[in-house]
């Protein structure tokens, strides 16, 4: 029999009321990339489809807001094929591995603050742990086995290779990830959640002192979430579809809804390490048991969620915008630019708080990360650049790769015309 404590209740009502939120916005997510595609590539997008499905006698068309459904109708009913030679039990558990770990990382994401009820605080998690963080780092490594597995199953070039491409990517940018939650540990001097958002309040965001660490972060959660430039594991110019090349119907969606929910929630780590949570600058948050009441959890989930959201809408965007990278250069990123800055950024933060200067002069971790952006910039031109790949070639009559006419090939063109 559970203890049936406040904040148990509280936490079962948070964790029903969020994961179907999060279910029914990660299929309307899907719509917004689609019409954030539409308007980037100066296109419509869809905006036809409404909630009749053909079925009912409705004329209006809803902005289209009816296409996610018809979407997740047509994955229902379409064939499940399965092809031979695969390895059946991994082939059907993979999609699982990698829908079950985006479903539970979001857990401990204190969404609403503290609720007050008969003098005691109850924090709106649905997982209300001390070790939030690391909780959050554990199942999004998790991921990758769903990935590999799919890729190990398919009994397909391709999406082996996928698998491949993921398992590299996700270890090494794991690392600088963990290094930039280590800092954020250091500054806020706790590993659970709610202690990081109390770190930050009244407009003492993280993303302030430490921008450098934020953008190494941001870029870590891209890769983490196979998004754009970094969807090596799935491009389909080079890998056909990746890991899951040879998956259809619901296991494909599976995957696709695992992706989207992973976004969510790496969307609503970086708003607890950076972005303050539910914070709001210039906004002091009244104190006593007003602070704790019904209207106040709403506004801060609002905001909360607000904020995941343009999160969401800037990785989005960063799909449409910015080309894919080759696999060499994705690599050679992790370890030669974003593990080394990220290293030296947490020494420098780890000096100042030993010295306790961040007591003194909060601003000196903003100065400790432009002198950092500084050195990176100076220093990283002399760096040995490796042997050159996608060397130019030489070509007659191009005024972008013009040949090079050597003394000795003017001399014989010169004899010969005389």
């Amino acid at each position: 029999m559970p203890d049936l404590s406040p904040q148990f209740i509280a936490s079962l009502v948070t964790l029903l009321v969020v994961l179907h939120v999060i279910l029914l916005s990660v299929a309307y997510l899907i719509m917004l990339e689609r019409k954030m595609a539409s308007w980037v590539q100066d296109r419509i997008g869809p905006n036809r489809t409404n909630f009749s499905f053909g079925l009912l006698p409705f004329k209006h068309h809803h902005f289209g807001l009816g296409q996610p459904l018809a979407d997740g109708l047509k994955f229902l009913v379409k064939e499940e094929y399965t092809p031979a030679n695969v390895d059946r039990r991994l082939f059907m558990l993979a999609p699982i591995l990698a829908m079950a770990p985006a479903m539970l990382g979001w857990a401990v994401i204190p969404w609403g603050g503290y609720y007050t009820h008969a003098g005691e605080q109850l924090l709106i998690a649905a997982a209300p742990i001390s070790i939030g963080v690391v909780y959050i780092l554990a199942m999004g490594s998790l991921a990758v086995y769903g990935v590999v597995l799919a890729g190990f199953a398919s009994n397909n070039k391709y999406s082996f290779l996928g698998g491949l491409r993921a398992t590299a990517q996700m270890l090494s940018y794991e690392i600088p990830m963990g290094l930039c939650v280590l800092v954020v540990i250091l500054m806020s001097r706790t590993m659970s959640a709610p202690g990081i958002l109390e770190a930050q309040a009244n407009g003492v965001w993280f993303l302030f002192y430490q921008p450098v660490l934020a953008i190494i972060f941001f870029t870590c959660v891209l890769a983490e979430c196979n998004r754009a430039p970094f969807d090596l594991a799935e491009c389909e110019q080079e890998l056909v579809g990746g890991f899951h090349t040879e998956y259809s119907s619901m296991k494909f969606a599976l995957f696709f809804l695992g992706e989207y929910m992973h976004m969510v929630t790496n969307a609503a780590f970086f708003v607890l390490l950076f972005l303050g949570g539910w914070d709001l600058p210039f906004v002091r948050e009244p104190m006593g048991a007003e602070a704790a009441g019904l209207g106040w959890v709403l506004l801060k989930f609002g905001v909360f969620a607000g904020k995941v959201f343009l999160v969401i809408a800037f990785m989005i965007l960063i799909r449409w915008t910015i080309p894919r990278f080759r696999f060499d250069q994705l690599m050679r990123l992790a370890w030669r630019s974003l593990i080394p800055i990220t290293l030296v950024v947490m020494i420098a933060t780890g000096f100042i708080v030993f010295w306790k200067w961040d007591d003194a002069a909060p601003w000196s971790m903003t100065v400790a990360n432009v002198l950092v952006a500084a050195g990176v910039l100076a220093i990283g031109p002399l760096l040995p650049q490796g042997p050159p790949v996608n060397r130019r070639i030489p070509l007659a009559g191009s005024r972008f790769s013009p040949l090079v006419e050597t003394s000795a090939a003017v001399q014989t063109t010169t004899d010969t015309a005389n």
